[in-house]
């Protein structure tokens, strides 16, 4: 198989994309779900510890969940797309995750759901499956989709890179299609294993490609969360937005062992952990009258800042109160990696850092998930509704890849039997290049936009950061594009690519807001 048409192409595995694939595979069309990695569980979704929100039935909760989520933005999020989230979320958990995936949420003697609280919610709201809920979400979705007699129309492409997306003004054969309707067609792919580049066209095609925090030396993401789908999408003419709020994870394990830090779920403080600081003082109330549950921007920065007044790699944070069962049942995943890092939760507290780990921005999309090219849609942390403005509430991210994952299968299914195929031979071949790929300049290279990333366009900002960075990324975008021409193509150089493209993205809209705002904190 190289070249094909497909009735949807969907770029992503994790709960967003696997969620509207199911809805359309449902309907008997043709889907084609790709990954960059080799297998299709390695997601975002799947490194999510805490929980999905979930509120059946239960209308002064529904209006509730919509003000916190308004509370945590700082007023900025917009207020139909929480109204959306709060209104249908829990019947789509109900119809997938419940009935149909059968995913394992926390159950109590008599077998009824147990809820939780995390930072910034007004109430007890949260399922969960101990500490690794995108875990469980995510096996679930894909043993569901992958039942090869209910889901023949599925095919999972793994260790495939989506290059660019196509759309007729850009990869037409004739100069007429330039007066074509702005519309994407599909994809080019490249095919690690064979090195050969597929033409994937599609009748709608479904951004799910995550988020960007894998930019930043220090992040809680899958190392494929470099903002592929951000750059491509771009582009091709896709309007993007609120890049500048990237949101840091408050406390994440510290260790000097990797770029991607082990995250320390968020329902550790919800549970009742403390941040103390090396000497022992608790400092939380000195930031917020929340506390530890204060919204996540907050905490974070109360992190640094102790961290800077003492001089000190990390802070800690304290659970010990909790005997040893409850730890090693509610946090299990947790517990175990905390002992094999010689850290016993029940005894001693945990070294933690913020590391980036949210894009609250994205290509921006209605609240159907289409963005402003025809057939394009965008779900997930690709995306931008405005749902989370500039802060995230705690468990919304797997809520909102859920919620309109399915919303954007139902807008696709209403639409799509009016769209033809597009002719394979109206659009060129890639052009591959001959020049082979040093991966050693390419690693370097990306480290340098990590570091640029984390010291100059990170946590906290400045005028003269954000410049200097400004100047490092036009050099490094200069070399690149001139290298990328004649280049063989390999996954790193795409993601190298797109890394520039994106930190510019963050770097430009930084520069833009002069107004600190949720996670968004400008020193000048």
């Amino acid at each position: 198989m190289k070249d094909f048409n497909t009735d949807v192409l969907i770029l992503g595995s994790g709960i967003s994309g696997l969620v509207a694939a199911i809805k359309l595979a449902e309907r008997k069309l043709k889907i084609t779900i790709v990954t960059r990695e080799k297998r299709p569980e390695i997601t975002n979704t799947f490194w999510a510890q805490g929980g999905i929100i979930y509120s059946p039935k239960d209308l002064n909760d529904q209006e509730d969940l919509v003000q916190d989520i308004l509370k945590a933005s700082a007023y900025t999020s917009n207020h139909e797309a929480a109204k959306i989230l709060s209104q249908r979320s829990a019947e789509i958990i109900d119809e997938i995750l419940i009935h149909k995936s059968h995913t394992d949420f926390a159950k109590d003697a008599e077998g009824e759901l147990l809820f939780t609280k995390e930072a910034a919610h007004s109430r007890d709201r949260i399922i969960y499956n101990g500490d690794m809920t995108g875990k469980a979400i995510q096996l679930s979705l894909l043993n569901y989709l992958g039942d090869g007699e209910k889901f023949p129309n599925v095919t999972f492409l793994t260790s495939h890179t989506a290059i660019d997306l196509i759309t007729p003004n850009h990869h037409g054969v004739d100069i007429t299609q330039r007066y074509e309707e702005n519309q994407v067609l599909g994809a080019y792919l490249l095919d690690q294993r064979s090195k050969d580049v597929r033409k994937v066209l599609a009748k709608m095609t479904v951004l799910a490609t995550g988020g960007i925090g894998a930019l930043y030396l220090h992040h809680s993401n899958s190392e494929g969360a470099r903002g592929d789908g951000h750059a491509m999408a771009h582009r091709a003419g896709a309007y993007v937005t609120n890049m500048e709020f990237i949101q840091f994870h408050p406390t994440t394990f510290y260790n000097r062992s990797s770029h991607r830090r082990f995250l320390i779920s968020e329902a550790v403080r919800g549970e009742g952990g403390r941040l103390i600081n090396s000497k022992g003082e608790a400092f939380m109330t000195k930031y917020h009258p929340d506390a530890e549950l204060a919204p996540r921007d907050i905490v974070a920065r109360a992190i640094l800042e102790e961290m800077i007044a003492e001089k000190e790699d990390c802070v800690y944070l304290d659970i010990s109160h909790k005997n040893e069962e409850y730890l090693r049942n509610r946090f299990p995943t947790i517990n175990a990696y905390c002992l094999e890092n010689k850290v016993d939760l029940a005894r001693e507290p945990i070294p933690v850092v913020p590391a980036a780990h949210y894009t609250c921005g994205g290509v921006k999309t209605d609240l159907k998930g289409r963005t402003n090219l025809k057939r394009l849609y965008a779900v997930g942390e690709v995306a931008c509704t405005g749902l989370h403005g500039a802060n995230r509430l705690a468990s919304t991210s797997l809520l909102e890849g859920l919620t309109w994952g399915y919303i954007a299968a139902e807008d696709m299914l209403a639409s799509i039997g009016e769209v033809s195929d597009y002719d394979q031979e109206k659009i060129k071949d890639w052009a591959q290049g001959h020049e082979e790929v040093d991966l050693a300049l390419i690693t370097q290279d990306l480290m340098t936009v990590k570091q640029t990333m984390w010291n100059y366009v990170g946590l906290s900002r400045s005028k003269n950061r954000l410049n200097r960075a400004r100047a490092m990324f036009i050099e490094l975008q200069d070399e690149i594009s001139k290298f990328y021409k004649n280049a063989q193509m390999h996954d790193e150089l795409i993601g190298l690519r797109n890394s520039v493209e994106v930190a510019f993205m963050v770097l430009n809209a930084s520069l833009r807001n002069k107004k600190s705002v949720g996670c968004f904190y400008l020193k000048d």
